[in-house]
């Protein structure tokens, strides 16, 4: 059954347009303050700036592959990405130049996904790129409202559409064109499949959203199990996902033999010249400390999914769990990135819905939430002070204050994770043993 929150439903007219504010102010800083910033910057220091296009490497490697059989993992591809990346090959005897080699640091099977645009020119692909992101980031909110079984008024809906698409994250992952966005919307689309039943084209969409496996395999994992506790009713999900992933694996063979080899040294060089790629917790905590508690978060997020391995998929408790999941893939993800962010998406959704509740708990609960929401919320009030601070400082003094909008960016994903970890056990706890 579909649950609503009249009250939530109840936008205020003032919504939207403070909505508008926040996202405009954010866009105003990404374009303005920072991009500007960081052009300066490199022209003073001489450090190279191209397309800087995130999808460029894969786009590259693509037409390399498909249109002239060369390898896009090997280093005559790697150094034309550079080229085209930052507008000349990265020198290593340089010491301000980039560090990060722009290689091709993913499944070849992802070549398959852009083939379609291999034989336009990439200043072509980048606009129809970037409209593409916007678009499918955008539907991706009423997707995870229907998962998650929270029906909201078209102005409510409107007014978090406008927050996503105005996010610093968002915002980021849509300069950089990065895949992120993409693998979002396929695990938007996989999760309302899966709530509605449509097990096996679920597993297709989570197959390919495979193309970045550090954020699909935590989901991948859980989803697997939780489908083998019932096999008889959930067998069209690993058919699904293994079918789809066994097609992908096996076509990669074909247009390069031995991909999985080149791929995993991609992998290993991508750790190297990206200075081991930490995770947010190894960052906040120290890399000790942190590797600590991405073990007790993956352990305690496996006691979670052993309790919940029989729950069913129309439980309002499963898709608690896809929202609890990905919170936890960002806090251990092994490269901490804004855009990544992205995914967090369903379960901030998650503590919202869940906040009267949430509010009740007592004092230390309170606390807890004005912490996070001030955690989450202060890139939007920086983006804000900035732009308001614009029309009476010169653009000199505005710019050093690039910073100020990420100061919380290392503490939202862990701020979300332990509230998306309350958010999920504080109602019908008692539903999660039972069958459909």
């Amino acid at each position: 059954m579909v649950l609503e929150d009249r009250r939530l439903t109840r936008v205020s007219k003032f919504a939207l347009p403070v909505a508008l504010l926040l996202a405009g102010s954010m866009w105003f800083y990404m374009q303005d303050v920072l991009i500007r910033h960081q052009a300066n910057y490199a022209t003073a220091h001489e450090i190279p700036r191209g397309n800087l296009s995130d999808l460029y490497p894969r786009w590259l490697g693509a037409r390399e592959l498909l249109l002239h059989h060369r390898d896009p993992y090997s280093a005559e591809v790697t150094r034309e990405i550079q080229v085209g990346y930052y507008g000349r090959a990265i020198d290593p005897s340089r010491p301000l130049d980039p560090t990060d080699e722009q290689g091709f640091a993913y499944p070849v099977y992802v070549v398959f996904l852009l083939a379609p645009t291999i034989w336009l020119p990439f200043s072509a692909v980048q606009i129809g790129f970037r409209w593409f992101l916007i678009a499918l980031t955008g539907a991706s909110v009423p997707l995870w409202f229907r998962t998650l079984r929270w029906r909201l008024s078209s102005s409510a809906t409107a007014v978090v559409i406008v927050l996503t698409l105005g996010s610093f994250q968002v915002l980021q992952g849509i300069k950089l064109q990065q895949l992120t966005l993409l693998v979002s919307g396929l695990i938007a689309g996989c999760a309302l499949l899966l709530v509605e039943g449509q097990l096996l084209v679920a597993g297709v969409l989570l197959a390919l959203a495979s193309i970045k496996p550090q954020l699909t395999l935590p989901l991948s994992a859980w989803l697997l199990f939780w489908a083998v506790n019932d096999w008889r009713q959930r067998r069209n999900f690993i058919w699904g996902f293994c079918g789809t992933i066994a097609a992908l694996v096996v076509a990669g063979e074909l247009v390069l033999p031995g991909w999985i080899g080149r791929f995993y040294q991609a992998v290993i060089a991508y750790r190297r010249y990206n200075n081991g790629a930490e995770s947010a917790l190894e960052l906040l905590f120290t890399p000790a400390v942190g590797r600590v508690l991405i073990i007790a978060v993956m352990l305690g997020l496996a006691v979670v999914c052993w309790k919940a391995r029989r729950v069913s998929n129309r439980a309002p408790t499963f898709s608690r769990l896809l929202a609890l999941v990905l919170a936890a893939t960002i806090v251990i993800a092994p490269k901490e990135a804004p855009y990544n962010q992205v995914l967090l998406l369903p379960p901030i959704l998650l503590v919202v819905r869940q906040l009267p509740a949430l509010w009740t708990k007592g004092f230390l609960s309170r606390v807890s939430l004005t912490i996070a929401a001030l955690i989450i919320v202060w890139p939007w009030l920086a983006a804000v002070a900035i732009a308001v601070a614009s029309f009476f400082l010169p653009a000199a003094e505005v710019q050093k204050a690039w910073v100020a909008p990420v100061y919380t960016s290392l503490a939202i994903p862990l701020a979300v994770a332990v509230l998306a970890f309350y958010a999920a056990r504080s109602d019908d706890a008692s539903a999660l043993p039972q069958r459909p």
